[in-house]
């Protein structure tokens, strides 16, 4: 039981680490201190740089200054050039007693200079002082760096919550439409084109940094929330709608914006990052002319990131096929967009998506709608509808 003891107190000491080039003065210091700490030592600069860089790296190191090949000047300097050994006091213990050879040591970094012949009291004191601030500096590092892994940590834990919330809306939406899953994935990503294009040259560039484009990507999916609460009898009728049936249908914008809005009221606050969701959902359906609805805004009166989803929406909507109606080719999508300049869409949209054709292109061909994808919508529509499933 006393060995164990022991060996636990002799796992709790700090390490010093001694570095002097004369065998005399290693017997000395290593006498002084062994009662109190771990003691190591190393007769040359050398040996000392591989120690303090070992897997078992000192909590302080006594450093001569005086010694063949590195000096401790040197030795100290590579000490405070590495990361992995900057933190561990150094204290010279010198002959060299000259002012500016103690300016000298100090300003390389070492936290404190003893001169030779020494006073064991002084130097005893000394070592106890300084392994007691680097314990309060470890403690404090390691404390900061927790903090700061955990604010990490929470950070992409509401992340995670933002993005679940979105697509579980969004997905909540999509059961009752007769747009497909990709439908939303494709609209994120052409969003994301387009403002990514803005940002480099346009007069919306500062308008959209890094975390607004972020924004965009992740609120683009909540664009028809409103639908829920349009009847399936309108909402599912694969022809054109009735002038009635159209300002009901109409109506959806503002649905998705008030349930927007009331998810907030219930929290009792306003949460930043479904700030573009609310422009989205209202306003995609506005045109540039002011012939949209809810509000006919017309130019810049209309949110940006609305009329980014309005110019993706029309687009995708062209292109992609549904149960009632086939697409069309890339080619008529561009033709109407282009007509389209300045009447439905923003003219500076139209031109950057005019110089990303291709990279639509992509994205369509990346999350086409598969065959599989429409027959389980055509289910869906079926059975909302009441008609008996397959």
């Amino acid at each position: 039981m006393d060995d164990a003891m022991q060996d636990l107190q002799t796992d709790n000491k700090a390490t010093v680490l001694v570095v002097d080039d004369t065998p005399d003065n290693l017997s000395l210091m290593s006498d002084l201190l062994k009662d109190l700490y771990r003691v190591k030592v190393a007769n040359n600069g050398e040996k000392a740089l591989k120690i303090a860089a070992s897997a078992s790296p000192p909590d302080l190191i006594l450093l001569d200054i005086m010694m063949p090949g590195l000096d401790g000047y040197a030795v100290c300097s590579q000490l405070k050039s590495q990361a992995s050994t900057r933190e561990i006091p150094v204290i010279f213990l010198t002959a060299k007693s000259e002012v500016e050879d103690e300016k000298r040591g100090l300003d390389l970094g070492a936290v404190d200079y003893i001169t030779k012949p020494i006073s064991p009291a002084i130097v005893l004191a000394r070592v106890k002082t300084h392994l007691s601030l680097k314990a309060s500096a470890d403690f404090l590092r390691d404390k900061n760096a927790y903090l700061e892994s955990e604010v990490q940590r929470r950070t992409r834990e509401v992340a995670a919550i933002q993005d679940v919330t979105i697509m579980a809306m969004a997905s909540l939406a999509e059961t009752r439409d007769n747009e497909t899953g990709n439908h939303i994935r494709r609209t994120q990503h052409y969003i994301l084109a387009l403002a990514q294009h803005l940002q480099k040259d346009s007069p919306y560039a500062a308008e959209l940094d890094a975390h607004t484009v972020e924004m965009l990507f992740k609120s683009a999916p909540l664009h028809d929330i409103g639908k829920v609460g349009i009847p399936d009898r309108i909402l599912l009728k694969p022809g054109r709608y009735e002038a009635h049936e159209f300002e009901i249908m109409k109506a959806h914008p503002k649905l998705g914006r008030d349930a927007i809005i009331r998810a907030e009221q219930e929290l009792g606050m306003k949460v930043p990052f479904l700030a573009h969701a609310k422009d989205i959902a209202y306003s995609h359906q506005e045109k540039w002319d002011g012939s949209g609805y809810p509000e006919g805004l017309s130019g810049t009166a209309i949110p940006l990131s609305a009329r980014l989803m309005a110019l993706a929406d029309v687009y995708d909507a062209l292109i992609s096929r549904r149960v009632y109606k086939a697409a069309m080719s890339h080619d008529q999508a561009v033709a109407i967009i282009r007509d389209g300049r300045g009447s439905h869409f923003d003219p500076v949209l139209v031109d950057a998506f005019l110089a990303l054709e291709t990279q639509f292109m992509e994205i369509a061909a990346r999350f086409q709608d598969s065959d599989e994808d429409l027959a389980e919508k055509a289910r869906q529509i079926d059975i909302a509808q009441g008609a008996p499933s397959a």
